[in-house]
């Protein structure tokens, strides 16, 4: 039932973003400067779906509810989704696929090596998505392999972060809630191995106090 009802529901509330980039375009309500503007959206619906993709795993656990699970693989690929629209309107629409003008820009601005560092790390996260290659690379390998959304999240906030000149409140905010899902999952790899070793040691002896 939530495949057949939820999924397709999701599909379609990932695609607002570019649908209402699209109708803004329509109607000419870009801005001055509408490159600049799709540039930001679309970089900043990737780091979203980012974010949203490591909430899954401590929303389901903490709200008790392990079909989200179901969602994760989606959300994971619709942050690649916007990333590739992000990449591509810089590259495209921004540089006209002039390699000589984006190496320079890459060497003037670090925030573009972050951005671009971000996004080939999701690249083996899409290719190996696939219950396929799930089973070729082995559970273990492909947990481990797609532990690279980490340091992809973290490359987003400090590409964010150094892309804005003045206030920095919202890339900071993005900070704070990577900061969060991180430190989630560092404590529920901790605790589990704190309770097995405190059960692990054997009980101390009682003692006998000496009646005087």
């Amino acid at each position: 039932m939530i495949r057949r009802v939820w999924k397709p529901a999701v599909f379609a509330a990932c695609l607002l973003p570019l649908a209402n980039l699209g109708w803004k375009g329509w109607k000419g309500e870009l801005g001055a400067n509408p490159i600049e503007v799709i540039t930001h959206s679309t970089g900043l619906w990737t780091l979203i779906f980012l974010l949203v993709t490591l909430t899954v795993t401590p929303a389901r656990k903490l709200l008790a509810m392990p079909w989200l699970i179901r969602f994760r693989r989606m959300l994971g690929l619709f942050a690649f989704f916007y990333g590739c629209l992000h990449l591509l309107t810089y590259v495209w629409l921004d540089k006209f696929f002039d390699l000589h003008d984006m190496v320079k820009d890459i060497a003037k601005r670090p925030f573009i090596t972050v951005g671009f560092a971000g996004f080939g790390l999701l690249v083996p996260l899409a290719v190996t998505s696939t219950r396929k290659m799930i089973q070729r690379l082995g559970g273990m390998r492909w947990r481990w392999l797609h532990r690279l959304i980490y340091l992809s999240a973290m490359a987003g906030v400090v590409h964010f972060y150094w892309q804005v000149k003045k206030d920095v409140t919202r890339p900071l905010y993005y900070a704070g809630v990577l900061a969060l899902l991180l430190g989630y999952r560092i404590a529920a790899y901790l605790v589990p191995k704190l309770t097995w070793h405190v059960v692990a040691q054997p009980a101390p002896a009682p003692s006998v106090e000496r009646e005087t």
